[in-house]
């Protein structure tokens, strides 16, 4: 079984990375393949309770691969790290099948409050999830299944199934396709090359609106002084006051 897992963890970096070329290149030059080999030795001694032993074997992991991973995190089949260097992977975190993560990546925890030790603190990825480089997920709560993580982006809240977000902090952006199409295709780094930007969308439509307002006020400034007929109003014109009636009006 565990040569198994480990084969389809080298297929699976064959199909997402087109830089592979084969098994044996996989096996030997990537340091994702070799940090989820040391992990999956720490963790079998973690749940024996050889905790010092599997601290040490994903210590020597980190020195070798860059890639630090707690023996005590859930991780599932297929999980593909792209490149590796500086990944983080907590002690209370849960990956699912076939994620990717890419370089940077962190998921973290946040402190636990008094009565909260030895308590979840790290988040939990559905299955096929992308996390894009340098991306933050910090907390305990659910990245849904097939959820993409833009690069850069900080993650504090819940992400729904198939959600893209990106950004710090990280924001949705609108979805792909129609409702309920299926499982969608594989995306590097987690995000489609024309993804809208939240904020130049916003600068977008003011800059729309101050034109509209700019050509209504031309237009209003175009028109003649006594209106658009080009004829003046007619005003009504004070009568006259005397001396006498202002005095009668004070009185």
């Amino acid at each position: 079984m565990l040569l198994k897992n480990l084969r389809d963890e080298i297929d699976a970096t064959l199909a997402r990375d087109p830089a592979a070329r084969s098994r044996i290149e996989v096996v030997l030059c990537y340091p994702g393949f070799h940090a989820l080999v040391f992990h999956r030795l720490a963790h079998w001694l973690w749940r024996r309770g050889w905790l010092l032993a599997g601290r040490y074997v994903s210590h020597l992991g980190r020195i070798w691969t860059g890639i630090e991973i707690h023996p005590a995190a859930r991780i599932g089949k297929r999980l593909f790290i792209d490149h590796g260097m500086g990944v983080v992977i907590g002690e209370t975190a849960e990956i699912g099948d076939d994620c990717t993560l890419y370089h940077g990546v962190t998921l973290g925890g946040r402190l636990p409050r008094r009565g909260e030790f030895g308590q979840k603190r790290h988040p939990t990825l559905g299955n096929s999830v992308i996390v894009g480089s340098g991306a933050q997920i910090l907390g305990p709560f659910r990245v849904g299944d097939c959820a993409r993580i833009g690069a850069g982006a900080v993650v504090i809240s819940e992400v729904a199934d198939g959600l893209t977000v990106v950004g710090p902090p990280a924001r949705p952006v609108p979805r792909r396709g129609a409702a309920g199409e299926g499982k969608p295709a594989f995306l590097p780094y987690g995000i489609p090359g024309d993804i809208p930007d939240p904020i130049a969308r916003a600068l977008s439509g003011l800059l729309d609106e101050v034109t509209g307002l700019r050509a209504r006020v031309a237009a209003l400034e175009s028109e003649p002084a006594g209106g658009a007929d080009g004829s003046a109003e007619a005003r009504p014109l004070a009568a006259p006051s005397n001396g006498a009636d202002d005095t009668e009006r004070l009185a």
